[in-house]
């Protein structure tokens, strides 16, 4: 019964630290997801009220990738030095280019959803455009979780 108990006990301590640091990425993603959707829209539709739009009103993809990106460069200080400050590696810089390669794909599916329902649905309302964001958003969020876990923050 020992080796049983240690068993349990082994993954009950697995299953606490990966909440403990699934509940820490939900928060920085929290934040980053407020820098990215707030720069988006601030980008695209201005400041609320304003009739004229935002100065990338013409560029609603272009805007994402600025939006998101200003995102990720937020997210990878809070998970390197919050959720992953036990597991990154002493090479700064091939943990960021790895960083930013995850991103660079999460960054993808997000611009790809405005993409597809700007002009393969042709939506162009702002309730549109934030439900593809948030689709996209949903979706690379999961890719970059996984990514992080298996691929950056890893012990050097």
């Amino acid at each position: 019964m020992p080796v049983l108990d240690s068993v349990t006990l082994r993954a009950r301590d697995a299953i606490k630290g990966i909440w403990r640091e699934a509940a820490k990425f939900g928060v920085v993603g929290a934040l980053a997801f407020v820098v990215d959707n707030g720069g988006y829209n601030l980008l695209v539709f201005g400041l609320p009220g304003g009739v004229e739009g935002g100065v990338m009103r013409t560029a609603p993809v272009q805007a994402s990738v600025i939006a998101t990106t200003a995102a990720a460069l937020f997210s990878w200080v809070g998970n390197r030095y919050w959720t992953y400050r036990g597991r990154h590696r002493e090479k700064v810089t091939r943990e960021l280019l790895l960083f930013l390669v995850a991103n660079g794909v999460g960054l993808a599916i997000t611009a790809g959803t405005v993409y597809a329902s700007r002009h393969l649905l042709g939506l162009d309302s702002p309730l549109s455009d934030n439900t593809a964001r948030i689709f996209g958003w949903v979706l690379a969020t999961l890719f970059r979780f996984y990514a992080y876990r298996r691929y950056v923050f890893v012990p050097s």
